[in-house]
């Protein structure tokens, strides 16, 4: 492939999931612009390639371009991969409107619901801009591991699904794999509520409550995840693939997620201050919007209550558990 036939991709956002992203759609053979707002930043990545800062030790592919500016990072770009926390693409977004060249494809990378307006991500960027081609990207993947070019396996959600498909092809690389859908509500709610999920999961392990109990919390919590799926317009055997169910496993396994660890944290003692140890947990910031959305539709999520209870003060974590554990008994559907 000659320097004129590769694909050029802008990714927003240098963060270590950013970062990442970039190196990997380099190693599909696209030139990629990674930018970020601080230029001190930029500056630093150019000099040493890599990005200590977020993703240390993971050399910057060649193909990677540290840009400060965010006109010129999406001059030539053929997608967009938005790749900021979730309370800040609205910003983003609006920011991209008066740069982005004409039918470019906005691909949302950030896993979470805009509490500001109780919208999820799809909706905040095409509010944002109207007659763009929205797509989310989601699934199992810690930020790490994509870096270094370690097996993984996402999904492309968009619905125009012929270029959706186009484009998972232009993204896909032996060792990062992207499956593409047609459904962009059930892939953008697997991404947002497992991060709820996972931190009643680290709260479980921090409390040293067993694996017997944390595997039944992940099993009742992915039941929680696909009735608010259901309720909100997404499909069951989308929840059962990689942005719901592996997602989910991942997330509720590891301590490199930082949603459980940072339940991990508040089992073990913390508070709900100190557990964030200054790292971003999307959960936290979810939680709230997640239940009021399933109570205005009357779906029943009382792990996402109990987690969102505990977060706000206002039971305990022993308390919680013991609700939860003196629910009713019914049938199993």
């Amino acid at each position: 492939m000659t320097q004129q036939s590769e694909p050029s991709i802008a990714v927003i956002g240098a963060g270590a999931w950013g970062t990442a992203l970039a190196n990997a759609a380099a190693v599909a053979g696209c030139r990629v612009t990674l930018w970020a707002r601080d230029a001190a930043q930029i500056k630093n990545m150019r000099r040493e390639r890599s990005n200590q800062a977020r993703l240390p030790d993971v050399p910057l592919h060649d193909r990677v371009t540290p840009e400060a500016s965010l006109q010129a990072a999406v001059a030539d770009a053929q997608a967009v991969l938005l790749v900021v926390p979730a309370q800040t693409v609205a910003q983003l977004a609006k920011a991209l409107q008066p740069v982005l060249p004409h039918g470019v494809p906005v691909i949302i990378c950030a896993k979470g619901i805009d509490r500001a307006s109780g919208h999820f991500m799809s909706e905040v960027v095409q509010q944002a801009l109207a007659g763009v081609p929205v797509m989310v990207l989601s699934g199992p993947s810690f930020a790490l591991d994509v870096g270094l070019g370690l097996p993984t396996a996402v999904v492309l959600a968009g619905r125009d699904e012929a270029a959706c498909k186009a484009l998972a092809g232009t993204l896909s690389s032996p060792s990062f794999r992207v499956y593409h859908s047609n459904d962009v509500r059930g892939v953008e709610i697997g991404g947002a509520a497992k991060n709820v999920l996972a931190i009643a999961a680290g709260i479980v392990a921090g409390r040293g409550l067993g694996e017997s109990a944390r595997a039944a919390l992940t099993a009742r919590g992915f039941a929680e995840l696909l009735r608010f799926s259901h309720a909100f317009g997404g499909r069951p055997e989308t929840l059962m693939g990689l942005s719901g169910l592996g997602d989910l496993v991942l997330t509720c396994a590891s301590d490199k997620s930082r949603n459980f660890a940072f339940g991990l944290a508040l089992g073990r003692g913390a508070s709900v201050e100190q557990a964030s140890g200054g790292k971003l947990a999307e959960g936290a910031l979810t939680a709230a919007v997640l239940v009021g959305m399933a109570r205005s539709k009357g779906v029943d999520m009382p792990i996402a209550e109990a987690v969102n209870a505990v977060l706000e003060g206002r039971c305990g974590i022993d308390e919680a558990v013991a609700g939860l554990m003196s629910r009713p008994l019914k049938a199993e559907h």
